[in-house]
């Protein structure tokens, strides 16, 4: 692995130990905020693997973005979007 990858891995791990310490932060707050959230990186690191040639399920990309399976963190620590959360998500969405 190349120093540039090692930094990269490291500032990802990094990103995702960050979001674990948050869970408090909605998926729907940082897609308001940032214009991305956990399901996003979930994608992102399900298409790196295939890049890669690893074979790699949604459910099991969200696991390792979630750090469980995606249905325990939802009924854990999800809760109803407010329709302030959801007003601004439109909002984003039509820019």
């Amino acid at each position: 692995m190349s120093q540039e990858h090692a930094i990269e891995a490291a500032a990802f791990r990094r990103l995702l130990s960050h979001l674990d310490q948050r869970k408090d932060v909605q998926n729907i707050d940082l897609m308001n905020l940032a214009g991305f959230c956990r399901n996003c990186l979930a994608n992102w690191y399900a298409e790196a693997a295939a890049e890669e040639g690893v074979a790699l399920s949604r459910d099991e990309a969200r696991a390792r973005i979630y750090g469980m399976p995606y249905d325990e963190w939802k009924a854990r620590y999800q809760t109803e979007a407010t329709p302030e959360q959801l007003a601004a998500l439109q909002a984003v969405r039509r820019d």
